[in-house]
């Protein structure tokens, strides 16, 4: 291994043991409002990662994310609640994964024979017909008005307000018992998926977006490797909705609606499609604007706060609004999102870090030699 690479491999570590100490410092500096910000941010991240392995990778379009959100926010709740099995909290959360993953595995022979925009139709059956579901199964979903859900509890340790803890002088309620949870979950997802992006499947599934008669050629299984994007991508899913149920403490039908599926496309085509890095990034900022436009809607013009008046554009329409515009600029200006215009500015960076060599005296390279002179001719 040369010096080189072994310089950027320790330069790596160096900043991912960087990032990992910051993210942990919130939780003793910042308040509730942001670690919720924080928390929800996380679970979409999640979310968008396994729709960008579809649709950004495989290139599948999905409008049925919400669904499978559903499921797992919904699995966990009612597997480890009562009504309900009553499982342990340790096995009820891998459970509701599986309980999405299997809802995936159901729909994927339609996801390995369809394509495109049918298949964006076929998805948005699936939202529909979960939320008729939800609304109807009292005895699982609660109905209307949903039902709450229960804390975790991992080794005796309880992620909820219950209890004193405090840590550094810092007390720990749900909140911040949860955002390393959280911060866990998204790591796993983070080198999960880059991992498989990197790995041949995710090579082949590159291969399948951009030409499915050249993949076809060189040997891939062109229906099977859609259908298990489809699994993988309903798994990440299922566990952003395990994440959003524990931070929300309460699940409701109407959340999990055709308005968070439109979301989640938002979020990879913002981000960039394919990246995990554009995924998170697009996940945060669809998330958060609206929280913190809620939050400062009294200081912001042309936006009133929420109950005001009818007619008068409230904080989640403006939001809509302002990342409705971002997908626009996007598409018109940056089609690779925030992670490509990102990697463009570094790249301008290091360029400009990097000097271009000139020599000092330049020696000026000796003229080319004359050619020879002919004699000249005498005419007889």
């Amino acid at each position: 291994m040369s010096d080189r690479i072994r310089a950027l491999l320790t330069r790596r570590r160096a900043t991912l043991l960087t990032v990992a100490v910051l993210l942990c410092l919130p939780p003793f500096y910042l308040d509730a409002f942001w670690l919720r910000i924080g928390l929800f941010s996380m679970a979409a991240a999640i979310g968008a990662i396994g729709l960008a392995l579809l649709s950004g990778t495989a290139g599948q379009l999905s409008l049925g994310h919400a669904f499978f959100l559903a499921v797992g926010a919904y699995g966990y709740t009612w597997l480890a609640g009562d009504p309900g099995p009553g499982l342990p909290i340790a096995l009820a959360v891998p459970l509701a994964v599986l309980m999405a993953g299997l809802a995936g595995g159901l729909f994927s022979p339609v996801a390995g024979r369809v394509k495109g925009i049918y298949l964006g139709i076929a998805t948005l059956a699936l939202v529909f017909l979960g939320h008729h579901v939800l609304l109807t199964a009292e005895s699982v979903t609660g109905g209307f008005n949903g039902r709450s859900v229960p804390p975790l509890s991992l080794g005796g340790f309880t992620f909820d307000a219950d209890g004193e803890l405090t840590v550094l002088g810092v007390p720990f309620g749900a909140e911040e018992r949860l955002w390393f949870l959280g911060l866990a979950l998204f790591a796993l997802t983070w080198f999960t998926a880059r991992g498989l992006l990197r790995s041949r499947p995710g090579r082949a599934l590159a291969a399948l977006r951009d030409s499915e008669t050249a993949a076809a050629v060189m040997g891939v299984d062109v229906a099977r490797h859609r259908s298990a994007a489809f699994v993988v991508s309903s798994m990440y899913a299922g566990l952003a909705g395990v994440l959003l149920a524990l931070a929300f403490r309460r699940v409701v039908p109407d959340y999990f609606g055709l308005v968070l599926s439109v979301d989640y496309l938002a979020m990879i085509v913002i981000g960039g499609l394919g990246s995990v890095a554009g995924a998170t990034a697009g996940a945060v900022f669809v998330t958060a604007l609206p929280l913190l436009m809620t939050r400062y809607a009294d200081q912001l013009p042309l936006v009133a706060a929420p109950g005001s008046a009818e007619g008068a554009v409230g904080p989640t329409e403006a939001a809509r609004y302002l990342y409705g515009a971002a997908i626009v600029l996007v598409l018109l200006y940056a089609p690779d999102g925030l992670h490509g215009l990102a990697r463009r500015a570094r790249d301008r960076l290091r360029r400009r870090r990097t000097p271009t060599t000139v020599p000092d005296t330049a020696v000026p390279s000796p003229p080319p030699p004359a050619a020879a002179a002919r004699p000249k001719e005498h005419t007889p």
